[in-house]
């Protein structure tokens, strides 16, 4: 009832029932909390925040270096916002994909970033910065092959792990992702790039939680990492020092600790109010790399503890969400992408603030989403999109935005999912099926079927034979039905119905339900008191006079006739 109506008529409208809080851990759960697009809301309201936040403080702590080397103050920061927004373009462009195609091309994907992993340490091809071989100069920007390589690993792995569920056990989970994280690990070493292979071991971590593994193997993976660590220390006596700086940077602030303990000094002198946007003095040249691998500490310079809190509870926020998608999934590999592609966020992230708190060892990992960089921010958020586009894939969101009312920009923008759980497209299926083609072409060019509600007629084409008197005749037993009724094509009599077979006494007179064949209608639970009731016929079907021809009984009782067979 519309509110001119309800003002013409004086009526009111009844409220309904009031809705009982639901309860979660003894807290009570907000009703928008429990909404069919809250997934979807969650991420997207968080990660466009941290965008934001990020945009911000890279003009603030890059304008200054960026005057030092007589450039633009603004190119950065301007230079962010065109990644940004070739970002925001992906991330629509995965809330599109289809998931079985994103399973389809994961391993020819996976091929690619191997090829890409290769290239990028031949010299003249891949360039050098800070010490490490991992860019493509692409002219515009630089192009990191790691950072492709974290995303696709975990997509294949997801889809690999997802395919083996029905018959999965421990060595099927570790043998196909296991052999080759190691092989990935061993090009990104050979870069070097520390930060990448603790950032992909953390994908492998993901996934290995999601499908399940047994504790006893995570303490196995713990010693391994363990090792690999000891072998990479023993390779490079430098990375001891890099790993123990942070026990007591500023005892060493002039080398090994220089950039630590500045972090530090910046977090000191914002305090809890910070002292203003803009006012920075850590980033005229003394704190290094004060855009992407420090700028959480600028963060709480500028803006003090409140700033650092609200940057922690958006990445909180964004957790939730994702492991929300991952549990409502209905699809075992949304699940097991969702928490894989979450811990690897969050994992950065917790990294990255830890060191530059001094509880971590360094390692160079930038923040998602705030740190100034053109590659690993396009991929950051084509990742959003992916979990966006798992969000939606949720069953109650499904019914949702097939319920509402969509201008025609948004439903071409953001389809709707086709399902909640999309089957994956396979060679040899369309193979097969593009075999049976001919097969069914040359078994429908000898017959022609014609089906209208109620009745099915089956009409052969005629056979070489001919009768005597030079007439085509037609293939013996073939019948053609309609109705329910048999004529014999051979001489087009008619042959009685199941029913007129046997005696009125077992005959089917129930209306409306399907003639029993040649089951017998005396069962112990009913009663054989149907009497002969003469049995309806469809309009238009009735028997033509003339001779009836018997068909041959059953050379074998029907199933629920057989001896000994419970009824």
């Amino acid at each position: 009832m519309s509110t001119s109506t309800r003002e013409r008529t004086g009526a009111r409208e009844q409220p309904g029932p009031p809705r009982a809080p639901r309860t979660r851990g003894g807290l009570q759960v907000p009703a928008w909390l429990d909404g069919p697009m809250t997934s979807s809301h969650l991420v997207l309201g968080s990660a466009g925040m941290l965008l934001v936040v990020g945009l911000v403080m890279v003009f603030s702590a890059s304008s200054i270096e960026a005057a030092l080397d007589d450039q633009p103050a603004w190119l950065p920061g301007v230079r962010q916002i065109v990644f940004a927004a070739i970002g925001v373009v992906g991330m629509v462009a995965a809330m599109r994909l289809p998931v079985s195609r994103i399973r389809q091309w994961s391993g020819r994907a996976m091929l690619v970033v191997f090829l890409l992993l290769v290239l990028v340490l031949v010299p003249g091809l891949g360039i050098k910065l800070n010490g490490s071989r991992a860019w493509f100069d692409l002219g515009v920007t630089n192009f990191q092959p790691s950072e492709l390589g974290k995303l696709v690993f975990a997509l294949w792995g997801a889809h690999v792990i997802a395919l083996r569920e029905k018959y999965l056990t421990t060595q099927s989970l570790l043998v196909p992702v296991l052999p080759v994280f190691v092989l990935m690990s061993l090009l990104l070493l050979a870069e070097p790039d520390m930060g990448a292979v603790v950032s992909l071991g953390l994908v492998v971590a993901g996934l290995m939680w999601a499908g399940g593994i047994g504790w006893r193997y995570v303490g196995w993976g713990v010693l391994g990492v363990a090792g690999l660590v000891w072998l990479m220390v023993a390779v490079a006596p430098y990375r001891m020092a890099r790993l123990t700086s942070f026990i007591d940077p500023c005892s060493d602030a002039a080398d090994g600790g220089y950039q630590a303990c500045h972090g530090l000094y910046a977090l000191a002198t914002g305090g809890f109010w910070g002292v203003g946007l803009g006012n920075s003095a850590m980033k005229w040249n003394l704190l290094p790399h004060a855009e992407s691998d420090y700028i959480f500490a600028i963060i709480g310079e500028e803006l003090g503890f409140l700033g650092c809190l609200v940057v922690v509870v958006l990445y909180a926020i964004l957790t939730y969400a994702g492991f929300r998608i991952a549990r409502r999934a209905t699809d075992r590999f949304i699940q097991l992408a969702s928490v894989a592609i979450t811990v690897w966020l969050i994992g950065q992230a917790t990294m990255n603030m830890g060191y530059v708190v001094g509880l971590l060892p360094v390692t160079g990992v930038q923040l998602p989403l705030i740190s100034a960089g053109g590659t690993s921010l396009v991929l950051t958020l084509f990742i959003v999109g992916l979990l966006a586009r798992f969000a939606r894939a949720e069953p109650a969101a499904i019914a949702h935005q097939r319920a509402q009312q969509r201008n025609p920009l948004l439903r071409l923008l953001l389809p709707v999912p086709t399902a909640s759980v999309e089957p994956v497209p396979s060679r040899r299926r369309r193979s097969s099926t593009r075999e049976a083609a001919p097969r069914t072409r040359a078994r429908a060019s000898a017959r022609t079927v014609t089906r209208a509600p109620g009745r099915i007629r089956v009409d052969l084409e005629p056979t070489p034979q001919r009768r005597a008197d030079g007439s085509p005749a037609r293939r013996p037993n073939t019948v053609a039905r309609l109705g329910g009724d048999r004529r014999d094509a051979a001489d087009g009599r008619w042959a009685p119905t199941p029913d007129e077979r046997r005696p009125g006494s077992q005959r089917q007179t129930v209306r409306g339900r399907p003639s029993a064949g040649d089951r017998s209608t005396d069962h112990p639970r009913r009663s054989p008191a149907a009497g002969s009731a003469p049995v309806r016929r469809p309009a238009g079907a009735g028997e033509p006079p003339g001779a009836r021809v018997r068909t041959a009984p059953r050379s074998h009782l029907p199933r629920t006739e057989r001896p000994g067979r419970p009824q």
